[in-house]
């Protein structure tokens, strides 16, 4: 026999992580009584989230009581994807923002009547403060949920139920959280957005000739997370079953960097994540530096870098 609800959650996660592609996605279970969070945040590929493991694993938590919450995830960053949270939707709101050019890529209907909508305003990461004034213009624009509208702000996955009492069908029944509208799309007029709301805002990454300290708040797990992502995006473990590391540092150093990534992170994630760091190298911020200096270089005089593999740094 199909198991239904499987299917359901299946497809409506698959056409979110679509309409909102990202190289990972933090997930966040917080239960509906307590409002206390599953121990651990989890950030996944969406290879890994698409996997029936993982959707059975989210859907008996969802079960015991946990709602499921999302974002596309870019480290200490916005990853282009601003949530409006529209609590009590007006009919029109939907088209107000296609006619004004913030179009959504996703709608998400998380109660009868209740809407969260995000719209994508950049191909590259946003820094805080700049994700967060543009967050509270859409707020104030389209009257949705001030309470969430930061950088960082995590919005609902669909294909699950939302477990807040308060939202729960005449029968006593929790609703499916359902997705109204996925396309993966730039709004329109995001650029125009950010230049007004953002004060001219430069997307490029910047490193500076001295090169910035290494960013200790990163958590050992994360950084970890986005150097084996980056390995398999550049299928390094594929095509290069003994690599040399140095390489590898410096082929995610610079993908990092065109993402926007600020160089002191970028350091952190190799310096926490690089197998056996510091293996043969004597002075580790040394190698570190001239790693970020090597692919800063590289990003100015060659955008779209040529697939030969460049020398070893070590």
């Amino acid at each position: 026999m199909h198991d239904i609800g499987f299917l359901l959650s299946s497809q409506a996660i698959r056409s979110q992580l679509a309409a909102m592609p990202s190289d990972s996605y933090l997930i966040r279970l917080i239960h509906h009584s307590t409002r206390e969070s599953f121990p651990g945040e989890r950030l996944w590929p969406a290879t890994q989230l698409l996997l029936e493991a993982t959707i059975r694993f989210l859907r008996a938590r969802n079960r015991e009581g946990f709602d499921v919450y999302f974002r596309p995830w870019a480290l200490d960053q916005n990853a282009g994807y601003i949530l409006v949270d529209l609590d009590d939707a007006q009919p029109a709101v939907l088209t107000a923002m296609r006619d004004n050019g913030h179009q959504p890529c996703a709608v998400i209907e998380t109660s009868p009547g209740h809407l969260q909508a995000w719209i994508r305003v950049s191909v590259v990461p946003l820094p805080p403060n700049v994700a967060t004034p543009v967050s509270r213009h859409l707020a104030c624009l389209y009257r949705a949920d001030r309470a969430s509208a930061d950088w960082r702000h995590v919005g609902r996955l669909a294909g699950f139920t939302n477990q807040k009492p308060q939202r729960r069908l005449p029968g006593g029944l929790p609703p499916w959280v359902k997705l109204r509208h996925a396309s993966a799309a730039l709004a329109s007029n995001g650029r125009s957005l950010l230049e007004t709301v953002g004060h001219g805002l430069t997307l490029r990454p910047t490193l500076s000739p001295s090169g910035a300290s290494v960013d200790p708040a990163l958590a050992p797990d994360e950084a970890v997370a986005v150097y084996r992502a980056w390995l398999r995006r550049l299928r390094i473990p594929r095509f290069f079953p003994r690599p040399d590391w140095s390489i590898a540092d410096l082929w995610i150093a610079k993908e990092l960097l065109l993402q926007g990534v600020p160089a002191s992170r970028v350091k952190s994630v190799l310096r926490l994540a690089s197998p056996h760091f510091p293996r043969c190298h004597s002075d580790p911020g040394d190698y570190l530096s001239r790693t970020l200096a090597r692919a800063a270089c590289d990003i100015t005089v060659a955008p779209f870098p040529a697939r030969k593999a460049p020398q070893s740094l070590c």
